[in-house]
């Protein structure tokens, strides 16, 4: 029997997932790297199983619930547990834009794999979490998806505030968090969700302002919470964030 504790990372092979799985695997972990292209989710999984890490590609596509279900299949066959998910996959659409003027399909893109997706891949891998003695949630929100920040001036002045589709994901998301949270919480499964920060990825084609180690800081934390770790919050590098 493996004595390792088992996570998922959707969406790691690269930028803040790549890093929270390394992260995982260098504080004992064995991770699962899903990723929805094949060829490069092995690469990354290669590149990290020659730092000696424990970590392993799996298909992984929020947009094909073919492959969400293979890969409960196949954690479920191998372990029978799953310890740790970090829903760390998302997208923005290049027709994003403003509430009164986006195309509704760039909305309904983002929200099939930021939210839609997010919420399969999470009830498919409960019944494994379930059987974990320390199941945690970590759902990657933003500091977009901040009701309180976007309503602020602060949050009127960043330009990124105009992606309607992309911040209502990420708002849609945390509201999963918290009733996921209330849900789970007989069964001792931690659920938070975290803000990484403005961070450097493909994502915002390199233009944050934090590394992506910086970035995986917060999800890491909150998949390594102890026991008496809070449930249903919303994190950021500075502590509880306002929803």
């Amino acid at each position: 029997m493996n004595e390792r504790k088992i996570a998922l990372v959707t969406g790691a092979n690269k930028g803040i997932g790549y890093e929270v799985a390394r992260s995982l695997a260098e504080n004992g972990l064995t991770v699962f790297l899903g990723a929805r292209d094949a060829a490069r989710g092995e690469a990354a999984a290669n590149t990290l199983a020659a730092e000696h890490l424990d970590v392993r590609p799996l298909l992984l596509d929020l947009s094909r619930p073919e492959t969400i279900h293979a890969a409960a299949a196949t954690i479920g066959g191998a372990y029978q547990r799953l310890d740790v998910l970090v829903n760390n996959a998302g997208i923005n659409d290049s027709d994003d834009g403003p509430p009164g003027s986006i195309d509704i399909d760039a909305v309904r893109r983002v929200f099939d794999t930021n939210f839609f997706g997010t919420v399969l891949v999470t009830q498919v891998m409960l019944p494994l979490l379930r059987n974990s003695a320390s199941g945690r949630i970590v759902n990657v929100s933003s500091g977009l998806g901040s009701l309180n920040f976007m309503a602020s001036p602060a949050g009127s002045a960043v330009a990124l505030g105009d992606l309607f589709g992309y911040s209502a994901s990420k708002a849609a998301l945390n509201m999963f968090t918290v009733q996921l949270a209330r849900e789970l919480k007989e069964a001792g499964i931690l659920v938070n969700s975290a803000a990484p920060g403005y961070t450097a990825t493909d994502l915002n084609n390199h233009q944050g302002l934090q590394t992506v180690e910086e970035g995986a800081r917060v999800p890491v934390q909150l998949a390594l919470l102890p026991p008496d770790g809070p449930t249903g919050g919303y994190f950021d590098k500075n502590g509880v964030k306002p929803w």
